[in-house]
């Protein structure tokens, strides 16, 4: 009988897979993927999920904690279990944890900060020991008191609005909402305006009871919970901010802290919205713009005037171990080949959704993988999992291992796959856009767990729907082919992509789940089973879109990259870039006629005492013809790799050369000096924003000198770009050369 039902079974696999071939492998190979990919999902389990979850998000684990060691070493243990070369390389980090924190009303009337999350009875895990308190990391010690002013979202465009207020933060402290852009960019914007403290709130408008039931009740941020994080410089550089471009090593050299420009000058703390609303309340001053305003029962001012605070902080400034699980599972064929998988294990508190929740897939993969391959199967590329450490305080683990091992990982590995905390709802992934039609394929196999269509097929949907006019739902709801969104920053794929080249992508599930607890001390089990994915099956539906991933990359006959997608993007970027330069000249040129016509002081009501717009510098013409033409080159050789890359699909040869030469490909995007200003980032096309933190800049270099209005870089920054992709597209003509 047991005979019978696997003969009927593996007739059944190639009944379902006779006509489906998988890119990069052959049609004989292609059922043997489908097999093993079919074998791995009968291996994923909800409860696995669930437990790993339940047993790693048990107790705060923050890098340099006796949890985060602990959790470190339950990860290796289970890697070694389940049959993988596992071992923890361990990293000498600066981490700062606060000693002091004060922050008091004094003025008009006095009022003492709480600065604690009130612990809940529904919440088993909100009244633990050693939970890190609110504070944002790296800030500076401070002891500072000053009139307080309301800076909106703290973001360059809510200075201008001050400014025609004839409002100065210089020698002031800030009060700025959490939202639109990454927590960092508000300090550093405010301190280069002379603000000398930065305070950081959660609006409920934003992220509370205007959007629905707050915790416990509901999902969304309660009274008194606060969004810890930090607020490193990291569009500068990530990582140990005294070891930037080598490993945090124990005899590392090392900036002395005073050196390092990742670390803020003034001192930054995050508050509640309970904490937040004595401050604003006394403010006065001119009435907020009605888009400043959130949803406290209270008139939003701006200030400054009678509300005065003081802000004490003091950190413990120490090296501590960053702990990093590097597990390692032997290829059959290519053992110097790797595909990476990676998500992070350290929290700020206990973490069950960020990063538990990713880690928990990641897991489960890795345990099914240890499973297969008892049972014979091997991968033909190595595949290298790891759990990082130091990721919430500056990717400071993956960075400090990346750095470390630079030249080995340029050499060797063919892709880096990322995730994070993982929720409910629709499939997101970016990444190196070479992978487009890859993670296409990929997306159509993995079931939605709650429509049953493919999870691309929901994406899909959403998309349409969300389109405002008829022609865009019509051309969403007939489109082919997935779009991925391009890299800024914020979790673990940085510094493989940004700073070393190697072709990276980043994925999850979330959009049906609200971010109430987001790093805060209900991030735990009990929030995450309630509100985030309670039947845990988004996690294995994670898993199974990563673990996909990573087993085509790991066997694939012709590595799946198709850099005529790259092409298609990068000529998107270009028309974009075209159209804001142009747009700039136009709203540049209509601005200054209005301002010389004195349209904007007779438009004003004349009792706000708005300042007048000075005449802006005109916009001189951009000569974009350089990376015009190395676009006409780039779309032939991406032409001329794809007839290639099916002559060496096609030809049943040993084409491992041409394999690695398809995954080192990105590294010709690489700028040797790196972009101005921050050279630790040397990619050309994908880069954090200056201003924007986790949010992309695409061409950084072009593009943000055109946005600060820096015409003699942007023209410089054209002609290397131009230089960038045609040495690409020289790379990919001489690889497709040498195939032939």
């Amino acid at each position: 009988m047991k005979q019978i039902f696997t003969i009927f079974c593996l007739l059944s696999v190639q009944a379902l897979f006779s006509q489906k071939t998988v890119t990069g492998f052959t049609e004989k190979s292609s059922l043997k993927e489908l097999q093993v990919e079919s074998n791995f999902d009968s291996l994923l389990k909800a409860s696995d999920i669930n437990n790993n979850i339940r047993e790693l998000s048990a107790k705060p684990h923050h890098i340099g904690s006796a949890g985060g060691k602990e959790v470190a070493e339950n990860i290796l243990a289970k890697y070694k279990s389940w049959g993988w070369d596992a071992k923890i390389e361990t990293y000498q980090v600066l981490f700062p944890s606060p000693k002091t924190r004060v922050l008091e009303l004094i003025s008009p009337v006095s009022y003492k900060a709480v600065l604690k999350e009130m612990p809940l009875k529904e919440d088993a895990t909100s009244n633990q020991k050693d939970q890190l308190p609110t504070y944002n990391a790296w800030s500076a010690d401070g002891d500072v008191t000053a009139e307080l002013v309301f800076v909106n979202y703290g973001l360059p465009a809510d200075y201008e609005i001050l400014e025609k207020y004839g409002i100065d933060v210089k020698g002031k402290i800030v009060i700025a909402k959490y939202g639109r852009s990454w927590r960092g960019i508000k300090p550093k914007v405010a301190y280069e305006h002379g603000a000398i403290g930065c305070i950081i709130y959660s609006d409920p408008k934003d992220d509370g009871y205007y959007d629905g039931e707050v915790y416990p009740k509901g999902a969304f941020k309660n009274e008194y919970g606060v969004q810890r994080g930090s607020v490193m410089d990291m569009v500068i550089y990530p990582g140990d901010p005294l070891t930037p471009g080598i490993g945090a090593t124990a005899d590392a050299k090392r900036l002395e802290r005073s050196e390092a420009p990742t670390i803020l000058k003034i001192p930054v703390l995050p508050i509640s919205y309970h904490d937040a609303k004595p401050l604003l309340e006394q403010l006065d001053g001119p009435v907020a713009p009605e888009d400043w305003r959130g949803a406290l029962p209270i008139t939003y001012h701006i200030g400054p005037g009678k509300a005065t605070v003081h802000l004490k902080l003091e950190f413990d400034w120490q090296l501590k171990p960053a702990y990093d699980v590097i597990a390692k599972m032997q290829g059959s064929q290519y053992p110097d080949e790797w595909v990476i998988r990676g998500n992070h294990h350290d929290a700020w508190v206990n973490g069950a959704g960020d990063p538990i929740s990713g880690q928990a897939a990641l897991l489960s993969e890795a345990k099914a993988i240890g499973e297969m391959v008892k049972k014979g199967w091997k991968p033909k590329r190595t595949l290298v999992y790891c759990a990082w450490d130091g990721e919430e305080p500056g990717l400071l683990g993956s960075t400090e291992w990346v750095e470390d091992h630079a030249k080995e990982l340029q050499q060797k590995v063919v892709a880096y796959i990322n995730s994070d905390g993982n929720g409910r709802g629709f499939l997101g992934v970016e990444g190196s856009h070479a992978f487009e039609n890859l993670i296409y394929e990929v997306s159509k196999g993995v079931k939605d767990p709650q429509t049953g269509v493919s999870v691309y097929e929901r994406l899909k949907a959403r998309q349409a729907t969300n389109e405002k006019t008829a022609k865009g739902k019509l051309e969403a709801l007939n489109k082919k082919g997935f779009t991925l969104g391009a890299m800024g920053s914020g979790s673990d794929y940085s510094s493989f992509i940004q700073h070393l080249g190697i072709p990276a992508l980043n994925m999850g599930y979330g959009g049906e789940d609200p971010g109430g607890e987001y790093h805060s001390i209900f991030d735990s089990y009990d929030d995450y089973r309630r509100f985030k994915d309670s039947s845990f099956e988004y996690g294995v539906a994670l898993a199974k879109t990563a673990g996909h991933t990573a087993l085509r990359l790991a066997d694939a006959d012709v590595l799946p990259f198709d850099f005529r997608s790259l092409y298609k993007t990068v000529n998107g970027y270009v028309s974009e870039l075209i159209k804001l330069s142009e747009q700039t000249k136009e709203n540049t040129s209509a601005e200054n006629e209005l301002i010389k016509a004195n349209q904007y002081k007779l438009a004003a009501d004349p009792e706000k005492g708005l300042k007048t717009p000075v005449l802006k510098e005109e916009v001189p013409y951009l000569d974009f013809s350089p990376l015009q033409n190395a676009l006409d080159k780039l779309s032939k050789s991406t032409e001329q790799i794809n007839d290639s890359w099916n002559k060496a699909l096609q030809s049943g040869n040993d084409v491992n050369s041409f394999n690695i030469g398809l995954f080192q490909a990105e590294q010709q995007l690489l700028t040797e000096n790196g972009l101005p200003r921050r050279p630790w980032y040397k990619h050309t096309l994908y880069a954090p924003g200056f201003y924007t933190g986790y949010g992309v800049k695409t061409m950084p270099g072009i593009r943000e000198a055109i946005e600060t209005n820096n015409w003699k870089e942007a023209q410089e920054q054209i002609k290397l770009d131009a230089a960038i992709l045609v040495k690409f597209s020289d790379y990919l003509e001489q690889l497709a050369k040498n195939n032939n």
